[in-house]
């Protein structure tokens, strides 16, 4: 039996009546054909799952009575923060989304020396709630009750100076980089990867880089899309070092 669950903003207490924002309760109404009696698991991030219940459905407005706490760790071992070019249109979706779902901790997005796409003002406030509300729906689908941190997007140097300096640092280079399983990673300890965006990093972004004390790793002979190696990445250190070990 599938279970729905819905990620909300707030505090969650047992016995609690909730209603739900327009946008989650349109979703469970009509897409999801819930009526009053059906059952909800909430999230709000603090680490468990609040099982619900509807007990009033109106034209706009679901409202729910909240059941007792569950706590569930279900975060990989390994953290892991995705530095990430930022990428355009839908391909910028698509790498939040399964980055979420690969158990990343947390997700920079980086302005390089090649990124493409211009974020200022209104327009970049807008791009990132909408960017987490990518998130939310990826923790709704993979059962995450901890949203992995999402920052507002900042140029390439700004991120760096913000890492703190524990941890492996990791750059694709897919011609002089290091295979993952030869990395040796300790999971007690953060990891950090950077993936620039569909043109690649430039000399600039290579020599902060390095200044920074990131090696290079790559994934063998095939050079990967941005949308793509990021999470191939992701993927490869849970198998070695996460919880997919």
């Amino acid at each position: 039996m599938r279970v729905i669950r819905c990620h909300v903003d707030a505090a969650l207490l047992p016995g609690q009546t909730i209603a739900l924002p327009e946008d989650k309760s349109q979703h469970l109404l009509r897409v999801l054909r819930l009526r009053e009696g059906d059952p909800v698991v909430l999230f709000n991030g603090d680490g468990a799952n609040h099982p619900a219940r509807i007990t009033g459905v109106a034209k706009k407005a679901v409202e729910l009575r909240v059941g007792a706490r569950e706590p569930l760790d279900n975060d990989s071992p390994l953290a892991i923060t995705l530095l990430q070019g930022v990428a355009r249109g839908d391909k910028m979706d698509l790498i939040l989304q399964k980055a979420t779902e690969l158990g990343v901790r947390a997700i920079q997005p980086v302005l390089t020396e090649r990124t493409e796409v211009k974020l200022e003002g209104e327009r970049a406030e807008r791009r990132l709630q909408h960017w987490r509300g990518v998130v939310s729906a990826a923790c709704e689908q993979s059962g995450r009750t901890r949203l992995p941190s999402l920052h507002e997007p900042r140029p390439l140097h700004e991120a760096l100076a913000a890492l703190p300096e524990r941890g492996r640092r990791l750059i694709l280079d897919p011609h002089h980089g290091r295979a993952l399983k030869a990395l040796a990673l300790d999971p007690a300890l953060p990891v950090v990867l950077v993936v620039g965006p569909e043109g690649g990093l430039g000399e600039r972004d290579h020599r902060l880089l390095g200044q920074a004390g990131f090696e290079g790793v790559q994934l063998g002979p095939r050079v990967l899309r941005t949308e793509t190696a990021g999470l191939a990445v992701l993927a490869a250190l849970q198998a070695l070092y996460g919880d997919w070990a």
